[in-house]
């Protein structure tokens, strides 16, 4: 369930800022004369200008996400689009096995090279990773183009995905490569390539594969579904396009200021803490993707036990996973981004030993993730019904989204804590965290929904359970490595923020003079519900003014007063 979140928009440091930020780390006027060419030039954002520019780019990957999600069927059909989607969970497992924890370690050890003043180590990181994601994806490209008969049909048992299979194998030595980029330009925390690049890479996806599927239809349905991941193939293509540009841009940059400079040769032991890292994150991501493989495989079994119909068990399962699981989680446009800019963030910290700014960063992670997600949950829970009329046509369904919703926080927090580990050096115990909570959900999954009176309610206490359990123990886990203590103080705020919420926004959707018009009575209430919540949240204290002045665009609309500064904010 996790997505990339990228957009553009561009903050630069100056000089003076930097040499600002290193006498405050504490290194001396003496340090100054010592900062490297491309420190000083450098497009490094503030960790929430680094947040808001991922988290603009989310929503607007998420919006145009759903084009090809409407389109697409209407010109291949359902049968085509079940061909394009079948290769997917192949396609998925090779990527992790590929790239897996390659993003998250360059952006770790590029991060830490940088405050370390060493670029010779970057450039070492980024060389070796590329070698390394670019051998793995030739040779399982390889493989595939040789097993594909044999995998469409004997595993995937429909011959008939050949040629999707065929079409999006290429596309694993384009990801592998740009993952490694993506990486790179995160641990020096410029978002921008890696949000310019998504964009980009949509609109190409969009376009390609609408195109590319409408060009190939007269010649059957397999063809035009493997068009369609042409598509998206095109699209990563662009995307890697747009990373390489700006690489080359910056390496151009970089090159003329250093011209002169001695080159040192890179620290020993970093491709061993390369791989100490990629393993297990990449082993975390196998877990979730064959826990997401079983869980559709072990749902379907216990459907058919439970004596319930193949096809409505299917279509229980799809609006489950395909129509309420992606509502739920739009908020995770922040909390994915959120993530990505914690790691490079707390590996800095980290590298300089500074517990303070990594207790300061959690909190403001942890605060972001709950008061953006809590209205969500609030509303998916109060205007369930409405809700999934508007976008489905579809009360039916509205149950599982309301069972859901209130639980819906353990997911938006549970990003950012697995980020912490990662970047602390810790990706063992998150995969560990990971590995017990799939066992769970599974074990549950297959003993609830194999009994007639749950069915698919049981996959959904399952899926509830898990959230808090893994949830829990990256909490726990983050809390004993940093001796940090959760704001039990703000949490009790938020939940009488969203009690409130859900009061007023129940007695506006029931009261207001709009009946005749649903749309208009459930946008009318949702944001008189939003309004009082952002009421209570800001007269709480839970949002001040500081936080907003470190907005990008709208912070300055909020500095013309100045606050007192506490540093543990």
């Amino acid at each position: 369930m996790n997505g990339r979140v990228e957009h553009i928009h561009i903050y630069k440091r100056s000089v003076t800022i930097t040499a600002a930020t290193e006498l405050r780390h504490g290194r001396g006027s003496g340090h100054l004369n010592k900062l490297t060419p491309n420190k000083q030039t450098s497009t490094k954002q503030t960790f929430i200008q680094g947040t808001m520019i991922l988290l603009a780019a989310g929503i607007i990957n998420r919006i145009l996400g759903f084009i090809p999600r409407i389109a697409l069927p209407r010109i291949i059909g359902a049968e085509g689009v079940g061909i394009y989607q079948l290769g997917y969970p192949f396609f998925l497992v090779l990527v992790t096995l590929i790239t897996g924890g390659i993003p998250l370690a360059v952006a770790k050890l590029v991060s830490e090279a940088e405050t370390e003043n060493k670029p010779q180590n970057s450039r070492f990181v980024l060389r070796v990773s590329l070698m390394l994601t670019v051998g793995l994806g030739i040779l399982f490209m390889a493989l595939s183009l040789w097993l594909a008969p044999w995998v469409t049909r004997s595993i995937l048992t429909d011959s008939r995905v050949y040629y999707t299979f065929v079409s999006m194998s290429p596309m694993l030595v384009i990801v592998a490569v740009s993952s490694v980029y993506r990486g790179y330009f995160q641990g020096k925390q410029n978002m921008i390539p890696s949000a310019a690049s998504s964009i980009m890479e949509t609109f190409a996806r969009i376009v390609c594969t609408l195109w590319f599927s409408y060009l190939l239809l007269p010649k059957g349905i397999a063809f035009a579904a493997a068009g369609a991941m042409l598509g998206v193939m095109a699209g990563e293509f662009v995307g890697l396009l747009a990373l390489l540009w700006q690489f080359r841009r910056d390496q151009s940059r970089t090159a003329r200021i250093e011209k002169g400079a001695r080159h040192e040769a890179a620290s020993r032991g970093l491709f061993p803490r390369l791989m100490g890292i990629t393993v297990p994150v990449t082993a975390g991501k196998l877990v979730g993707s064959f826990s997401y493989l079983f869980e559709s495989i072990i749902t379907a079994q216990s459907l058919a036990i439970a004596g319930i119909v193949t096809s409505v068990a299917t279509a229980q399962y799809g609006a489950l996973q395909g129509m309420i699981i992606p509502v739920l989680l739009l908020p995770g446009a922040l909390t994915s981004s959120l993530a990505v800019s914690l790691v490079p963030s707390l590996s800095e910290a980290a590298a300089r030993k500074d517990r303070l700014t990594i207790h300061k960063r959690l909190n403001q992670t942890i605060r972001l993730a709950l008061v953006t997600g809590a209205p969500f949950s609030v509303i998916m829970y109060v205007l369930a019904e409405p809700l999934c009329q508007l976008l489905y046509n579809n009360t039916d369904i509205s149950g599982m989204l309301r069972m859901l919703a209130p639980f819906a926080l353990f997911l938006y927090v549970q990003a950012p804590l697995q980020a912490t580990l990662q970047a602390l050096d810790r990706p063992g115990r998150a995969l560990f965290n990971t590995l017990v909570g799939a066992i769970i959900k599974l074990s549950l999954i297959w003993y609830l929904s194999s009994q007639p009176e749950y069915g698919i309610y049981g996959a959904i206490i399952a899926i509830i359970i898990n959230s808090i359990i893994v949830t829990f123990l990256h909490g726990y886990s983050v809390s004993r490595m940093l001796a940090y203590r959760f704001k039990l103080l703000d949490m009790l705020k938020l939940l009488c923020a969203m009690l409130i919420m859900a009061a007023v926004t129940t007695y506006a959707f029931r009261h207001l003079p709009f009946h005749q018009s649903s749309w208009i009575q459930f946008f009318a209430a949702l944001f008189i519900g939003t309004a009082g919540f952002l009421i209570v949240v800001f007269s709480a204290k839970l949002v001040s003014r500081r936080d907003m002045k470190r907005m990008p665009l709208i912070g300055k609309w909020f500095a013309s007063s100045p606050e007192p500064k506490n540093p543990a904010a």
